[in-house]
């Protein structure tokens, strides 16, 4: 039984969907994908999986989402709720950036960058397990290379949605992973160790020995490396990423990743190789907002902005 449903989210300003979508220009149409215009992905409910497609109806100072809600089971007021909640976590729709702005308008790169690409909100995943398991695979390979175990490593394991003839999947969850065999998750592409890492961090959290959602009420973001560094294949960069991607942790900052550095680089420093130190230097000037300013630089790069 195919169910639709309707709704509309109001963003706070300045959000430029498109801009903010950007990124998942090259995903998996089954997985989640933006194109001409709309963005979609299988968001989970319960017990129900709900196809979520999300268009704008407004304008970068005046922002509206519509969205719209498949499934192929009957949909609850707490299931729309559950959709609307991913929505505004997945493009952090109430996020303001205004004093982001204000704070980065006199370093003249960060400000032009600001104008150039005003209402760009970066992107978090819809629970930190996925944000995880996603920093995991992509430990020391190329993104190209990771992004397709990811699309492996979803179609593998995660729940399968069908409307009509249409197919989708789901991000898996800590209970599917944590079933799954070294063997089986090394088909996907990942090395013996990543799929170790996987399994180990999916059952942690099955046995109730880890609780990820919970690391985003800690106010140091020490304490979240800390907690995060413990666990056997959780280095710091790894959990670096993970703060950035999924709990919205704007001050989060990875000098070590090699991509992060060399767009630093070419913003502000004429393209020679820096140390990750140097970075950390560079960035003390956007202070809270170092993860938010990275993305500003590492988006202006893949859309080769130029400063004038």
């Amino acid at each position: 039984m195919l169910t639709i449903t309707n709704m509309t989210i109001n963003p706070t300003p300045p959000f430029d969907f498109e801009l903010s979508a950007m990124i998942f220009s090259s995903g998996d149409p089954q997985i989640r994908k933006y194109e001409k215009g709309k963005f979609w992905l299988v968001v989970g409910a319960g017990s129900k999986l709900i196809l979520t497609t999300i268009t704008s109806a407004g304008t970068v100072e005046d922002p509206k989402l519509s969205v719209r809600l498949e499934s192929d089971q009957e949909m609850s007021e707490k299931d729309r709720e559950k959709a609307g909640k991913t929505v505004r976590t997945l493009f952090n729709v109430d996020f303001d950036l205004r004093p982001f702005y204000e704070h980065t308008k006199e370093d003249s790169v960060m400000a032009y960058l600001a104008r150039k690409l005003r209402g760009l909100k970066s992107p978090t995943t819809p629970t930190v397990f996925e944000a995880l398991i996603d920093s995991i695979v992509e430990q020391q390979i190329s993104l190209r290379i990771a992004n397709t175990m990811e699309e492996k490593l979803i179609k593998s394991f995660g729940e399968v949605l069908r409307l009509d003839k249409r197919v989708y999947y789901a991000f898996p969850t800590p209970e599917e992973l944590a079933s799954a065999s070294v063997h089986a998750l090394r088909s996907c592409g990942l090395s013996q160790r990543k799929a170790e890492y996987i399994k180990d961090v999916s059952k942690m959290i099955v046995n109730g020995k880890l609780c990820l959602e919970k690391l985003k009420s800690y106010e140091d973001a020490k304490d979240i490396i800390a907690e995060l560094d413990r666990i056997r294949g959780i280095g710091i960069w790894t959990a670096e990423m993970t703060m950035v991607r999924g709990m919205q942790r704007v001050e989060a900052f990875p000098a070590d990743d090699v991509g992060l550095r060399r767009v630093i680089s070419h913003y502000y420093c004429d393209d020679r190789g820096i140390s990750s130190e140097e970075a950390r230097k560079i960035a003390d000037k956007w202070q809270k907002w170092k993860g938010l300013a990275s993305f500003y630089l590492i988006m202006a790069g893949a859309m080769n902005v130029h400063i004038q």
